[in-house]
């Protein structure tokens, strides 16, 4: 009969693995280590870093008022209206949110330059007259359009 091998496999530690891994980052990851040091200067600049610090050390704090809040009438309201607010924003095509973006952000400062140069409020005439310019007829024909959308689904819900 065969006498049994006598064999006890040596205990592997992890953390010489993880040693070794960690002693051969800065040569195999040294442009990542390079970007993220980058990264965390510039958080530590504009006190990011300063500001994540504060809200791990007053977490508890932080939460407690939170929850305080959260248990409120108003707070309920709060958090609804925030999750319907992010259905809204869900619902509405990206490309279409950019271009109303990129079209009165230009407008916007347009309309707020002039009307910094106006000395006195316009007459009636004139704003008579804005509106019945080929632009502003473009202009009151979409607000009349989104009116009526508007009155249209509320007439719905009734």
């Amino acid at each position: 009969m065969a006498a049994p091998l006598n064999f006890k496999p040596a205990p592997a530690d992890p953390h010489v693995e993880l040693q070794r891994r960690l002693d051969a980052a800065p040569r195999e990851h040294a442009e990542a280590l390079l970007v993220l040091y980058d990264i965390v200067q510039a958080a530590h600049d504009k006190g990011i870093l300063d500001t994540v610090h504060g809200a791990i050390t007053a977490r508890d704090t932080i939460f407690g008022k939170l929850a305080e809040l959260a248990r409120t009438p108003q707070g309920e309201t709060g958090i609804r209206n925030m999750l319907t607010s992010a259905r809204l924003l869900a619902s509405i095509d990206p490309e279409l949110l950019e271009q109303l973006t990129n079209t009165l952000t230009p407008v916007l400062n347009d309309a707020t330059e002039q009307q910094k140069h106006e000395t006195t409020p316009p007459s009636l005439w004139q704003i008579f007259k804005r509106t019945t310019s080929e632009d502003g007829r473009r202009g009151l024909s979409f607000a009349t359009l989104l009116l009526t959308g508007l009155g249209r689904s509320l007439q719905q819900k009734k």
